[in-house]
């Protein structure tokens, strides 16, 4: 682990150099006027609330669950406050007496007000809540794991080292600025004014966050900075810390054998159990495999916007359909990808459409998915009647072999199987096809500059006649963690190779959006529309995977493209078929 410290501490180091730091540097520098312990404050608070919400912010919100979004409002109430208390100096002394007050109640401390440490403290909390650091392997490996309640010694000792190299620079550039506008004659004269000027950028900043255009604004940076961004976070893509980030991923997860499709049966250990199910549909009660014992048991990994996992559902419905007067059960396990898939409405209004009639449990905080060591959407574990996982597949594909696997443990649990095999067609996508494209801060690899248009090349190439695979987005977008948010004249242009392509989308806030559809720079018809498209225009009015195009068997190069008609309309991920 000493060269994942190391590393982590180099990352952290060189973080003051990214763009997606600038936008609060003014604010750090804005706020490091005053005391002279003011910068101490700053930075312990930014470190210590980043590094609180990164590892535990999951835990928070399944203990207490609340809107995420409130700790932004509290950082735009901090941040504007402070604005106005360097504006307004009188202000300004009442609300530095009143946190002294407030912290010598709570924790019997004599802090001189003088020092001013504890503005700069609160300031740099509500800076930590807002702070979104260029996210390399390290801090995103690290995000995974606090995401899916992984967080162990290791990891907090990695975010640890990872802070301790960021408070470094930022110290010091908030001690400079405080030194520089406090101890140089020429400026010293023009203090109240300067910190009069601060105020309003802070409040400004907290005008920014309010409306998010924050976020905006680090894109941008990142758009016009893409190289520069990824060369500073290369120093943690070496070999070594690959290597310890994947013993990191997998430290607290079962050490599963490593299984091979020789056979139908690939596997032979204890099947693991239904831990930190968050719900149950279509059953009365909750289920347990020491329940099901004697029963064969498909265990189906899934999520509703998955294309993979929809083609693979039809054959999982027909199996259980066909087998389970025969002592066979199906659990489909749904866990969700997009933070909408977590909603119980939205997966019933998914199992009524795909007419799935087994019991579904909802695996909201991925407690079930880590306790099989899965990584995959879909992906099955067949379980024999004494309890074992005999058979996995993950993605798509393998349906034969998979209904043959059921049979043969059926018959070993003493069932007469006498039906046919289904003869449902396959319809995993043969050859090579566009990559699954996410459309968000986290997962878009490189951003290129051109006007006011963000291009992301996804860095895939086919290996007969390769398409550009790379999309563009045109017009008002805010790119947050989780999506892609379009504003007024919002445009998006995909360069693709596929039969059919999918989109995944939400309405937002107003219900319901139109999008206009284009392929090859003509609207499209019935021809090549897909299933969702009428008369050239999606109807979003639900969060799901939409189809948007479909060429009927004939795959090719096209370019598709989108006109958002419905601001706030929010985009997730691309996949083809």
């Amino acid at each position: 682990m000493l060269v994942l410290f190391v590393f982590a501490f180099l990352g952290g180091l060189i973080t003051i150099f990214a763009p997606c730091i600038w936008p609060i540097l003014p604010l750090v520098l804005s706020s490091s006027t005053g005391g002279h312990r003011k910068p101490l404050g700053i930075t312990f608070g930014i470190m210590l609330s980043f590094g609180i919400l990164t590892l535990f912010i999951s835990y928070l919100v399944k203990i207490i669950p609340f809107d995420t979004n409130l700790l932004r409002l509290f950082a735009v109430l901090v941040i504007g406050l402070f604005g106005f208390s360097l504006i307004i100096p009188k202000f300004g002394r009442y609300l530095e007496a009143y946190l002294s007050r407030l912290v010598g109640k709570f924790g019997n401390l004599n802090v001189s007000k003088e020092t001013g440490f504890l503005s700069g403290l609160v300031t740099g909390l509500a800076l930590g809540v807002v702070w979104t650091p260029c996210a390399g392997p390290i801090l995103a490996t690290i995000a995974t794991l606090s995401a899916t309640l992984r967080v162990n010694l290791a990891t907090v000792l990695v975010t640890f080292f990872y802070l301790a190299g960021a408070g470094i620079p930022l110290f010091i550039f908030a001690s400079l600025g405080n030194r520089v506008f406090g101890k140089t004659k020429l400026l010293s004269k023009y203090t109240g004014r300067v910190q009069q000027v601060f105020g309003v950028v802070m409040i400004l900043t907290a005008l920014l966050i309010l409306t998010g255009y924050d976020r905006v604004l680090e894109t941008k940076l990142l758009d016009y900075f893409p190289s520069y961004s990824n060369s500073l976070t290369a120093i943690e893509s070496n070999p070594a810390v690959t290597q310890q980030l994947n013993s990191l991923k997998s430290s607290n997860l079962l050490n599963l054998p490593s299984l091979s499709d020789s056979s139908l049966f690939n596997a032979d250990y204890p099947a693991p159990g239904f831990v930190g199910i968050t719900g149950w549909l279509n059953t009365d009660k909750p289920l347990s495999l020491s329940a099901l014992r004697g029963k064969v048991v498909l265990v189906d990994f899934w999520t509703y916007t998955c294309i993979n996992c929809i083609r693979t559902l039809s054959h999982v419905t027909s199996w259980y359909d066909k087998y389970k007067d025969k002592g066979f059960v199906v659990i489909g396990v749904h866990t969700p990808e997009f933070a909408f898939e977590h909603s119980t409405p939205n997966i019933e209004n998914a199992i009524k459409m795909f007419d799935i009639r087994y019991p579904v449990a909802q695996d909201n905080d991925y407690a079930t998915w880590n306790n099989y060591n899965n990584e995959y959407w879909p992906a099955e574990y067949l379980i024999d009647a004494n309890g074992n996982v005999r058979r996995t597949h993950f993605g798509e594909g393998e349906y034969d072999r998979t209904e043959m696997a059921i049979r043969e443990l059926l018959k070993e649990a003493g069932q007469k199987v006498t039906v046919k095999l289904d003869n449902l067609p396959d319809q995993t996508p043969q050859g090579n096809l566009s990559p699954e494209t996410y459309l968000n801060a986290q997962r878009m690899e490189y951003y290129y500059p051109s006007g006011n248009t963000g291009v992301v090349n996804t860095n895939f190439t086919l290996s007969e006649n390769p398409p550009v695979n790379s999309f563009s987005l045109g017009g008002s977008w805010n790119i947050s963690p989780q999506n892609a948010i379009t504003g007024p004249g919002a445009t998006l242009t995909y360069d693709f190779y596929a039969n059919k392509v999918f989109l995944v989308l939400n309405p937002g806030t107003q219900g319901t959006a139109k999008i206009k559809v284009f392929l090859d720079d003509k609207v499209v018809n019935d021809a090549n529309a897909g299933s969702d498209v009428k008369n050239g225009t999606v109807t979003v009015d639900s969060d799901r995977l939409y189809n948007l195009i479909d060429l009927k068997g004939q795959t090719g190069s096209h370019i598709v493209k989108l006109e958002f008609e419905t601001p706030g309309t929010q985009v997730y991920a691309f996949t083809f078929g």
